[in-house]
């Protein structure tokens, strides 16, 4: 069979509405090899066969006649005789092909990176913890909004890469471009992808999890920044200048040093009025487990204002603009605190406070229970912490609740607050000189 004789093939004058095949023939041709010229004037290769054991012959299409050269066709014929005497069905066989092509492409879009971070973001901010403290309870806001930014952050870096295919080198890469200088955002964006990579093992969309070949970045320098008594001064000035629910909020953080979440979450069902006391539920603290919080003067004013009438509501949340949920925006609410906090400054003739974070309000009155001589173990109890002087069999048999002490403390620091924040008295001449 050569070019010459497929293009002199025509149909059979006595049957003019039948194929017409010529099959290959001679040396070196390929049996079941043809060529086939349909009624309408068209032109393919064919390979017809039979598998052993097979009762009737199946029929290949190879291809049209000039899309295929006889030698080419013959060829791909070769290939196909050599399937065939192996026990393999070329018909089966390229439905076999299409399927895994189908399955490749679906797989393509299905393990496409941003896809299943998308999927397992949904998934991470609706399921409740299974293991620690917090075990059963959602995730906090500020917990999620760190989630989003490293997965939003990974996301530019993969696209639509497939999961499956990114290797341990290009995770180190991305997380390498983030600044050295934000050593926490690196360590926060690594924990964040190795829980997807997990996720997306157990689904199955991975058999190789990158992260086994993986160390995670250093740990952040712990920060020592508290703010100043003349900072704190300038806080307060801020503070007062916000309105709810921002401004109480930020006050009450400074006057009890509990967790931000801890504070922006409150319900007045935790506050005892006549005991003067806030209980934090064990399912809002860090560690698990319930904490009791004595209240200053200074702040019990701030929930009765906050109150706008006698009694104290019995439920609802604290801190709201919806009624239905906790305030968020804490970000765009400490920005809005800095620039009152720069015109305060201003006002008071020094310069901007230097840069600090929500949680320094914690650090800064630990310190100042340190300068007041309030015991360690005290401090302890006021920050809920486990470790130090209530851990291990220290936490165990001495099961002392500081109550007493803890109040003494609390007041004793908010008096120091509010004295740095009242125009101190002057003494008139007369006074003086009879002093």
């Amino acid at each position: 069979m050569t070019k010459t004789v497929v293009e002199a093939v025509e149909t059979r004058p006595d049957k003019p509405k039948s194929d017409v095949y010529l099959w290959d023939g001679g040396k070196g041709s390929v049996s079941g090899f043809g060529f086939k010229l349909t009624p309408a004037g068209g032109r393919s290769f064919v390979f017809q066969y039979r598998l052993r054991g097979a009762k009737a012959d199946r029929r290949y299409k190879i291809g049209k006649f000039g899309d295929w050269t006889v030698e080419t066709a013959r060829e791909r014929a070769k290939e196909l005789r050599r399937m065939v005497d192996a026990g393999t069905d070329p018909l089966d066989h390229d439905k076999a092909q299409v399927k895994l092509a189908e399955r490749a492409k679906r797989d393509a879009v299905d393990r496409a990176f941003g896809v299943v971070a998308d999927r397992w973001l949904e998934e991470y901010k609706t399921e409740r913890r299974q293991k620690g403290a917090r075990k059963g309870r959602v995730r906090s806001d500020s917990t999620i909004q760190m989630v989003e930014t490293a997965t939003s952050f990974l996301k530019k870096q993969f696209g639509g890469q497939r999961i499956d295919e990114i290797e341990d080198i290009e995770i180190n890469s991305a997380i390498g471009k983030i600044p050295a200088a934000q050593a926490a955002t690196r360590r926060n964006t690594f924990a964040s992808a190795r829980i997807l990579w997990g996720w997306a093992q157990r689904e199955r969309l991975l058999a190789d999890n990158p992260f086994d070949r993986l160390e995670a970045p250093a740990a952040p320098q712990s920060r020592e920044r508290i703010l100043a008594d003349d900072e704190m001064v300038v806080f307060w000035r801020a503070s007062r200048k916000m309105p709810y629910p921002f401004g109480p909020a930020f006050r009450l953080l400074a006057l009890t040093g509990q967790r931000r979440d801890e504070v922006m979450e409150m319900e007045w069902s935790e506050l005892d009025k006549s005991a003067r006391t806030w209980t934090i539920p064990g399912s809002r603290t860090k560690n698990g487990l319930p904490h009791l919080v004595p209240l200053s003067d200074a702040a019990m004013d701030e929930f009765t204002a906050l109150a706008s009438k006698c009694a104290w509501p019995a439920k609802g949340l604290i801190f709201t603009t919806t009624g239905k949920t906790a305030v968020s925006g804490h970000s765009g609410a400490k920005r809005r605190l800095d620039a009152a906090m720069l015109v305060a400054g201003k006002e008071m003739g020094r310069e901007s406070v230097a840069a600090w974070r929500i949680h320094d309000l914690r650090r800064t009155v630990a310190t100042g229970f340190q300068k007041l001589g309030v015991r360690f173990e005290v401090t302890e109890a006021v920050m809920n912490h486990v470790s130090g002087s209530r851990g291990g069999i220290a936490g165990i048999y001495q099961r002392h609740g500081w109550a007493d002490e803890k109040r003494a403390a609390l007041t004793a620091w908010a008096d120091h607050l509010t004295g740095l924040t009242r125009p101190k008295p002057v003494k008139d001449e007369a006074t003086q000189q009879a002093g």
